[in-house]
This record gives structure tokens, C-alpha cells and sequence, in this order.
């Protein structure tokens, strides 16, 4: 927390009552009663594909087609993400911006806490290989600077502000995005809080708060008559800077949630798989939707939503407790959500592409008529696609894990020979512990 508390009907800030109207005020007397903004969606659906375009707001959005729509396969294209001049974020430290006034639907018990525990958690293991992030750090502008993975978590802010009367009608309380917009705006400015580069918001509404893109509802949340989106991401030019925030409606038990893989046992879960973690990522990359996304548009999240789980979740690192899957451990703490594309690798990953590393072998000789199970210990298995005794292939190969495999010995002459691991990354390389001894 940045010294920030609810008061009924306003904000508090440092022990001083700002209400809802002079909040308001704030951005007025700037210019910004109706700032412009472009913004990027992670869509619903199952048969999908993301582009950028222009809404006639103003506003310009990657959204991800619901079904029907042009009947467009939702799969990862091979296709890379090339760099149109803008800039990435070279850090990021993130907010949740709670909208919550008095009277308004209830968050769920440790809903806000879960949230907020997994941007500290990315802050906590900032610099590391562990997760998505680490992918991003591939990406530069043309002023050299790069989506490092160097990630902060700002606080958790509560704004305390009445909703303003339904821009929609798409659900009881409906919110445009020019109004969300102009609340955020109103918030960090009254706040005196960063509005750069390096600096995002992510207001996540409760449960039936809802939103439309525009009054004209072609496009909304999940939880309202016209769904259309999970979440989405953009930016707000104003005269004191450049304010990146994200959309993240409430989505558990909705089209955008997992479903069972609630690793936490919380709501928060699928917030955080139903779009914050994609968001994040696409905004570090493309904060002005000026950088990186491919020739439909697909930023680095929008290429591995494909609504098929291998591909876009990749392979389970194990099993939480409650017997959901999780794919990051991130700081201790298990996660489950989609992966990332990464050019280098010209597909999506849960994390930056390592060789194969082999630590044991078990065990190390076997007869030279082959046919040895020999189980391979080590780390990067992960769609392994051959194990090699010398320059011979394993008879069989048996995935086990990331983490281990069982392969069976060609036949071969008398002899000590090396062993190696190939997966999409790469293949391992020799050392004393990958020799295998026929005899």
C-alpha cells in the first residue's frame, strides 16, 4: 500500500479526504474528461483469432474473435512477432486498483490477496528463468532498451469512488471503458501516482461489474448478455504522462475461467489465467501497441491462446494439493496459465527455452545387445524428441516427466559412449555424467 484507504463515498490520502466529485476534478482541470486510449483483449471463445483495429471511439484494441466469427482457427501460428517502432516496458511495477465503493458487490474471501500475491511473487523471483517473463526479456525497442524481467509490485490501492450511472446495458451495472478510463485517470492523479512506462494498473471489478468496450455493446466481459472479452490492456496519454492499465473483470465460473485447475483453491485463480497473466506480459512487450505482434496483430499472449490445453498451457510441472495441475512455480507458489511466444524458439513456452541438461543415469552400463532401460535424470525434458546412445536413437523413449526419462539402449559394440537429450530447444550436452558403458 502506498498510504491508501477507503473512506465511504471518496479517497483518503496521507489523512485527507478527497471526495468522488473533486476527484473527478482533477482530470478535468487537465484536459482529460475523455482521454484517448488504446487497448489490447484477451478474448473468449473457441474458434478465434486476436487483431489490432480501430474502434470508432477512437480507441484502437486487439480483441480474439468469439465463435463464429469468420470461422477463424484459434491455433499458434509459426509466424514470428516482428517490431513496428514503439516501446516495451524495460521494468514493470504493477498496482491492483480494487474499485469497491460502498454498497457494491463483495469480493470473495482472499480473492484480493491471491491476486496481489501473484504480482509479488513475480516480483520476488524478478531476474529469473522460473516463469513466462523470463521469455519477454527477448524483446527490445529502438532506443535499446529491453522487457527485462525486472518486476515490482507497487501495492494495492482502493478506490473507494461510487460507479458512475451504467454506460451499457449489457448487465446491471455496465461499465464503458471511456468510463473506466476516466476513473483511472481520476485515481492517479488525485493519488499523485506514476504514470509512465514503467508503471501499470489493474483494476479488477468485483463480481457483476461488467463492462462494454462502447455503448454500443459489441464487444463485453464474459459475465454480461453480449460476452465478447476476458480482459484487456491499454494506455491513457495525459498531460502528466502515459498511464498503462489493464481490465480484468471478475471471471471465476465463467467461459474464461480454467475451470479445475484453481491450483490455490481461489478465485483469484482464474483471474489470473482467465487474462491478468496475459495481459501483463502483453503489456510489458507492447505498452503502446506500437511494438511487438505479429502480421494478424497477435501479440505475445494472443499467439498461444488457442483454447486447447496442451498448446496453450503446456505441460503440468504437478499436481497442488486440491489435485489441480500448475505449470509456474513462481516464489513456492504453484499457478496455473497460459504460455508465452517466444521467437527464438518460434513457439509458446512456459519459460525462456533451456538445453536439455542430463544429471544421472541409472543405470550406467548395460550389454551391448541393448535393450538396458536406462532412466535419464536431469532438467528440460519437456517435449523430448530423442535420446540418443552415441549415434545410435533409443529404441523407445518414454517421457516421464520434465524432469526424467525412461529410454531403452540400441544395440552397440563394447564401449563407453555419450548420451543426449534433444527436445525443441536443443540438445544437452556431453559431460561425465551422460556416458553410458556397454559391455
Amino acid at each position: 500500500m502506498r498510504g491508501f484507504t477507503a473512506g465511504s463515498g471518496g479517497r483518503t490520502r496521507h489523512g485527507q479526504r478527497i471526495g468522488p466529485t473533486r476527484a473527478r476534478a482533477w482530470a478535468r482541470r487537465l484536459g482529460l474528461g475523455a482521454p484517448i486510449a488504446a487497448i489490447a483483449l484477451a478474448c473468449l471463445g473457441t474458434s478465434a483469432a486476436a487483431v489490432i483495429v480501430h474502434l470508432p471511439s477512437g480507441a484502437t484494441i486487439s480483441y480474439l474473435r468469439v465463435p463464429g466469427s469468420k470461422a477463424l482457427d484459434a491455433r499458434a501460428s509459426k509466424a514470428p512477432v516482428t517490431y513496428h517502432g514503439g516501446p516495451v516496458m524495460t521494468s514493470n511495477t504493477n498496482y491492483t486498483l480494487y474499485w469497491d465503493p460502498s454498497g457494491a458487490p463483495a469480493y470473495p474471501a482472499g480473492y484480493q490477496a491471491g491476486v496481489d500475491r501473484f504480482l509479488e511473487d513475480l516480483a520476488d523471483d524478478s531476474g529469473g528463468l522460473q516463469n513466462t517473463d523470463s521469455i519477454l526479456t527477448q524483446y527490445s525497442d529502438e532506443e535499446g532498451g529491453f522487457a527485462n524481467y525486472d518486476s515490482h509490485f507497487g501495492g494495492s490501492l482502493n478506490d473507494s469512488d461510487p460507479y458512475p450511472a451504467s454506460g451499457c446495458k449489457a448487465a446491471p451495472i455496465c461499465l464503458t471503458d471511456a468510463q473506466i478510463r476516466n476513473e483511472i485517470v481520476a485515481f492517479v492523479e488525485a493519488e499523485k501516482l506514476p504514470a509512465d512506462l514503467q508503471h501499470e494498473y489493474f483494476l479488477l471489478t468485483p463480481p457483476g461489474v461488467e463492462g462494454c468496450l462502447e455503448e454500443s455493446e459489441k464487444s463485453c466481459s464474459d459475465g454480461t448478455s453480449h460476452p465478447g472479452f476476458c480482459a484487456y490492456h491499454g494506455y491513457i496519454p495525459t498531460l502528466s504522462g502515459t498511464i498503462v492499465y489493464a481490465d480484468d473483470p471478475y471471471v471465476a465460473g465463467l467461459n474464461c475461467d480454467p475451470g479445475e485447475q484453481h491450483p490455490n483453491e481461489n478465485a483469484s485463480d482464474a483471474t489470473i489465467a482467465g487474462g491478468l497473466a496475459h495481459e501483463h506480459s502483453e503489456s510489458v512487450t507492447d505498452p503502446e501497441l506500437s511494438a511487438w505482434y505479429d502480421s494478424k496483430g497477435e501479440e505475445v499472449a494472443d499467439k498461444c491462446r488457442t483454447f486447447k490445453e496442451k498448446t496453450e498451457f503446456g505441460e503440468p510441472l504437478g499436481v497442488a494439493p486440491d489435485g489441480a495441475d500448475y505449470n509456474e512455480l513462481i516464489n513456492g507458489d504453484e499457478y496455473w496459465y497460459q504460455q508465452m511466444w517466444s521467437n527464438q524458439t518460434s513457439a509458446c513456452e512456459q519459460r525462456e527455452a533451456q538445453l536439455p541438461t542430463i544429471s544421472k543415469l541409472s543405470p550406467k552400463s548395460g550389454s551391448e545387445s541393448g535393450h538396458t532401460s536406462v532412466t535419464i535424470t536431469g532438467t528440460g525434458f519437456a517435449g523430448a524428441t530423442s535420446v540418443h546412445f552415441g549415434a545410435l536413437p533409443a529404441i523407445e523413449l518414454l517421457e516421464n516427466s520434465p524432469t526424467s526419462i525412461t529410454a531403452i539402449t540400441p544395440p552397440q559394440l563394447p564401449g563407453t559412449v555419450e548420451v543426449t537429450v534433444t527436445t525443441s530447444s536443443g540438445t544437452s550436452a556431453p559431460s561425465k555424467k551422460a556416458r553410458f558403458k556397454y559391455k
